[in-house]
């Protein structure tokens, strides 16, 4: 029987499910329901499809600071003084070992190093070394840890931006928020489980719906986007001539005539439209209350920094991420683009931190100041490093960097992660790493591990087999624990 027609027509036009329900005198509704056991295994949008956590949760919710593009390790958190010492040498073959390039530099006849033109210095009582770029990040030194040795397979952006987000090179799979909302449900029913926003007139690498979908998990798992503006989520609003009573008697309606379908024959995807049809209804007396910023203090306003007047921005998202922590929203991701400097790294890099440094500080310290960062996990990451390399001519203090995937730098924050640390080590050509590697499996067993799961069990059944987002890898990072 093949598990993906359950929906269609029989050759005698009987539908499929009730032709199943009907034959043998209902053995056939045996084996549909065995094909269907994964939709049904979290009808229950609460509680998720996880009956127990497989330990003690450190962290309740994820906020995740997604930095598209690939940001430069060697110029924010990395530090290679030896880089500087050797600038205009050739990257020696030793170091290199015939990694594959992509085809931006791959035709290059040289390849010559070029340190930080960025000063660092060791901040905080942590020591962690930190770019000038980085004054409010360095601010919170010994409130994150930074793993410096992270890698990837990914060597563009649609597989390593899609790789960091669903566990797969390949596009299909569900996003990271899907599958917590899949495995550990809501503790808000008034909003989504799992929510993202972009920030908003930014250029960059596209950003494409599949990177917060549900995937092959029911849809109700997908992530919700937030715009900025007077709709902050599409289709919401009523449309013009209705009101909001006339919008819950046609609700009522539609309800009814699905429960009487239900009585008849229970189907996991009537119940999952009947489940969205509610949320959305409750989101339009939700949604409008925690976009509105009006009863934030003067001093939270000026901590994020004067972009957060600005709706869209990454400043006016992070604030509004923290409002979403405190109604116990999942998964909040946060998408900022143009981290791709090719070239003019100086001057875009410059740009970039002065963006995103102050708000994610801001976060993190605005959790802090109300209790929720000891539960709520944020990571600030990209989908990989830069090289050590120029890409094209190094003129006049100006050059770019090509995609690195063999080692970058990323940083987490409260939710039982270890404060005020660097794990992992690269050689002093910031090439590869020689010390505590932590691949994207292993970052996101991590992740999950945290949220008290065991990333080997929150599995999920799909043309026959059983997926996860870890697919057949990863480890936890026991090293960044606290």
């Amino acid at each position: 029987m093949n598990h993906q027609c359950t929906g269609y027509t029989t050759s005698t036009g009987m539908p499929r499910r009730r032709f199943l329900n009907q034959f043998g005198m209902g053995l056939g509704a045996v084996a549909l329901s065995d094909l269907l056991k994964s939709e049904l295994a979290a009808d229950d949008p609460k509680e998720g499809a996880m009956a127990q956590l497989d330990h003690p949760a450190k962290a309740k919710r994820v906020i995740f600071l997604f930095q598209s593009g690939g940001p430069s390790q060697i110029d924010l958190w990395d530090y290679k003084p030896h880089l500087n010492k050797v600038q205009g040498e050739q990257l020696p073959e030793a170091i290199r070992k015939g990694q594959r390039l992509t085809g931006m530099s791959g035709n290059q006849s040289s390849f010559p190093l070029v340190g930080s033109p960025f000063k660092f210095e060791q901040q905080g009582e942590s020591g962690q070394w930190m770019s000038e770029l980085l004054p409010h990040t360095a601010g919170i030194a010994d409130r994150i840890c930074v793993i410096n040795s992270m890698y990837t397979e990914a060597i563009n952006h649609g597989p390593g931006v899609t790789f960091l987000q669903t566990g797969s090179q390949f596009p299909g799979r569900p996003s990271i928020g899907a599958w917590l909302s899949y495995g550990l449900g809501t503790d808000n029913q008034n909003l989504p489980s799992f929510v993202v926003m972009v920030t908003k007139n930014k250029g960059g690498q596209p950003l494409v719906s599949r990177l917060w979908g549900s995937g092959f998990l029911p849809a109700r798992h997908q992530g919700v986007r937030f715009r900025s503006g007077k709709d902050p989520v599409l289709y919401l609003n009523n449309p013009a001539g209705i009101d909001r009573a006339s919008r819950k008697r046609m609700l009522d309606a539609i309800d009814a005539l699905h429960q009487m379908q239900l009585e008849k024959q229970s189907d996991p995807l009537l119940e999952t439209r009947i489940a969205q049809h509610e949320l959305a209804f409750k989101m339009q007396a939700s949604v409008p209350d925690v976009v509105d910023m009006s009863g934030e203090s003067k001093e939270t306003l000026e901590m994020y920094g004067p972009d957060v007047h600005r709706p869209g921005s990454f400043a006016a998202n992070c604030l509004l991420a923290r409002r979403l922590a405190e109604k116990d929203v999942k998964f909040i991701q946060l998408y900022h683009p143009g981290w791709d400097q090719h070239g003019g790294l100086p001057g875009g890099l410059r740009n970039q931190c002065r963006e995103t440094d102050q708000p994610s500080a801001a976060l993190v310290k605005d959790l802090a100041a109300r209790g929720l960062l000891d539960d709520t996990l944020v990571i600030w990451a990209g989908e990989f490093g830069r090289t050590n390399y120029c890409q094209g001519k190094f003129s006049n203090g100006n050059f770019g960097r090509d995609h690195h995937p063999r080692c970058f730098s990323l940083w987490m924050a409260g939710g039982g992660v270890k404060p005020g640390g660097q794990y992992g080590k690269t050689d002093e050509f910031g090439y590869n790493v020689i010390e505590n590697g932590v691949h994207v499996h292993d970052l996101h067993a991590t992740l999950l591990h945290l949220l008290g799961i065991n990333h080997e069990r929150l599995t999920y059944r799909h043309q026959g087999r059983r997926y996860r987002l870890t697919d057949v890898h990863g480890e936890v990072v026991r090293g960044v624990l606290a």
